[in-house]
């Protein structure tokens, strides 16, 4: 019993000398991938006070932060200048470094592999770098969206495989990364941040750790409620946007604007939430994690339909775009094979520069595929190289009525701000608008699509 109590008291002395750390903004934070999420995330522990150090395999972002520089158009350089002109901030390749860190963060991407299966190699081979530079003391926290049960299963069987235990001599918790680029209105540290921990000692390092640089922390009793409510909020949008997409073909066959359906819906005060139809899913989010649920559910012998149903309308909206896009060239007496074809937009949302898993890749390859010259346009994405299937290697065009008029149709596919001007449609003989931005007096025929 004395033994116990011994032990009992040394792992909560390593738990209070790691929560006196963060209280006082003495503790150094690593955070692990400087991408969409984890850029933002150092940021903001650097400009609360802490020491931060961001780990990356890509060297050139590494070399860009170091040169003060930002990737990341809605990351303002002057905030990468600032974080980086002072003594706190660091950047690195090696893993050697994170014995250093008393906290680290893990913000690595979790594709999909060829059949919508998780991949998780990012986050195993990141994890077993965490083990081997593990010591006493340290909080591991789990950002990357991921099915239930992937912090307990995964990670801490690696970070227990030397000899350190969970709760005694380091920490693990899972915090669901819930980042909006381009939303003017939230940002990294005014969103509520929820955290679960492997066990109560993981779960107070965590909290302690978010409440020094985040408004509102939310605990939870497990990481798997925390990595479970993360695919909850995307399956929700996932879903309801496959409704809106399914009723925009249903009623587009019956002559009715999807449209004005939606915003005289929006007008009842409770019981309904607008979703907007488009030409199909994009991001790093939405198009991806609900297939961990269902891949984790067939595990148990369940088949999660309505996730399954809502991705094949979502898949299928590109497919649809194009059939659009055929039908309005046919009633110009025109042949979609040899038409010249302009997509506005490759980004996944407006305003941003984030192109990954966009449906303007998959509707440039179809109509590329019936015989069509494509070329697009996108301010905030100049260069294009990967498609979903193919390097469709193109540049964007420039933003005005004149190169506008010279394609036979427009597609709309991104609705960023700059393509909302009336003028650029006034010598547009065809626009597809997938997202109702054409003004109807713009001067086009406008296909809504």
């Amino acid at each position: 019993m004395a033994s116990m109590a011994t032990d009992l008291n040394a792992a909560q002395q390593v738990l209070d000398r790691l929560l006196e750390r963060f209280r006082t903004r003495s503790a150094r934070i690593g955070v692990i991938g400087l991408g969409y999420v984890g850029l933002p995330l150092l940021l903001l522990f650097e400009e609360s006070g802490f020491e931060v150090v961001g780990f990356d395999t890509d060297a050139a972002k590494v070399e860009a932060l170091t040169r003060r520089e930002s990737y990341i158009r809605h990351i303002a350089g002057e905030r990468i200048e600032k974080a980086f002109a002072g003594s706190r901030a660091s950047t690195t390749t090696s893993f050697d470094v994170l014995t250093s860190c008393d906290a680290v963060i893990v913000c690595v991407p979790t594709p999909l592999g060829r059949h919508r299966e998780p991949d998780l190699q990012y986050v195993r081979a990141t994890a077993r770098a965490v083990a081997d530079n593990l010591r006493l003391g340290q909080l591991i926290v789990l950002e990357s969206t991921t099915y239930p049960g992937t912090t307990r299963e995964e990670l801490l069987p690696l970070l227990e495989a030397g000899g350190l235990m969970c709760g005694r001599d380091f920490f693990l918790a899972f915090s669901p990364e819930r980042e909006d680029p381009g939303n003017p209105k939230f940002n990294t540290k005014t969103i509520p941040k929820i955290v679960g921990g492997i066990d109560e000692p993981s779960l107070r390092a965590a909290v302690a750790l978010y409440s020094a640089a985040v408004d509102h922390v939310v605990p939870v009793p497990t990481t798997e409620i925390a990595e479970s409510a993360k695919l909850l909020e995307n399956i929700f949008r996932a879903v309801n946007i496959a409704l809106v997409n399914e009723l925009k073909v249903v009623f587009e066959r019956m002559g009715i604007d999807i449209w004005q359906v939606i915003e005289a819906a929006k007008t009842k005060p409770f019981g309904f939430m607008p979703f907007y139809p488009g030409p199909g899913l994009g991001g790093h989010c939405i198009p991806l994690d609900p297939f961990y649920l269902t891949w984790k559910a067939a595990e148990h012998g369940l088949w999660a339909r309505f996730i399954e149903l809502a991705g094949e309308v979502n898949t299928s909206m590109p497919y649809y775009v194009v059939d659009r896009t055929v039908a309005a060239l046919n009633a110009d007496r025109k042949s979609v094979n040899g038409a010249n074809v302009l997509v506005l937009g490759l980004s996944y949302k407006p305003d941003i520069d984030d192109d990954r898993e966009s449906p303007s890749f998959e509707i440039i390859e179809l109509l590329r595929e019936r015989g069509a010259s494509v070329a697009y346009c996108d301010p905030y994405v100049p260069v294009a190289r990967r498609g979903r299937k193919h390097d469709i290697r193109l540049a964007s065009v420039s933003c005005t009525p004149d190169e506008f008029a010279k394609y036979d149709a427009v597609v709309v596919s991104t609705p960023h701000a700059q393509f909302k001007d009336p003028a650029l449609y006034a010598k547009v003989r065809l626009a597809i608008d997938t997202r109702n931005i054409v003004p109807r007096n713009a001067g086009a025929r406008v296909f809504r699509a």
